[in-house]
């Protein structure tokens, strides 16, 4: 579920909201996230309109890390991600990013509506 705030969406997860202000992006995540062909501005561009969320609970023992995915140009896109503070402002950092193959987005669209169901 997402709300509309005046930079970003606020992606709301579990009942809490998280106010973003941009993207934490330098050369290891740059390089990291386009290794597979998906453009840094089809990766912004998940997270501006309706994206789903899931927690990525196996790789969270360090940060709190995050699953999205989401079609912001056609093809579904698949992003992990975590959140960071800079200059007092959360900022989405993602880690990596890939298109997502048909039988991925068959499971998490049903995983959707087991969510929507809720």
């Amino acid at each position: 579920m997402y709300v509309q705030s005046r930079r970003l969406r606020t992606y709301r997860y579990e009942g809490a909201g998280v106010d973003v202000g941009g993207f934490d992006w330098d050369a290891h995540n740059r390089t990291k996230c386009q290794a597979h062909g998906v453009a840094l501005s089809e990766i912004e561009a998940l997270f501006h309109g309706p994206v789903d969320i899931f927690p990525d609970v196996a790789h969270s023992q360090r940060e709190e890390r995050f699953h999205a995915f989401g079609r912001p140009a056609g093809r579904h896109i698949f992003v992990i991600y975590t959140l960071r503070t800079r200059g007092g402002h959360t900022l989405i950092r993602p880690i990596s990013a890939r298109y997502m193959h048909r039988k991925e987005v068959t499971y998490y669209e049903k995983e959707i509506a087991k969510t929507d169901k809720r």
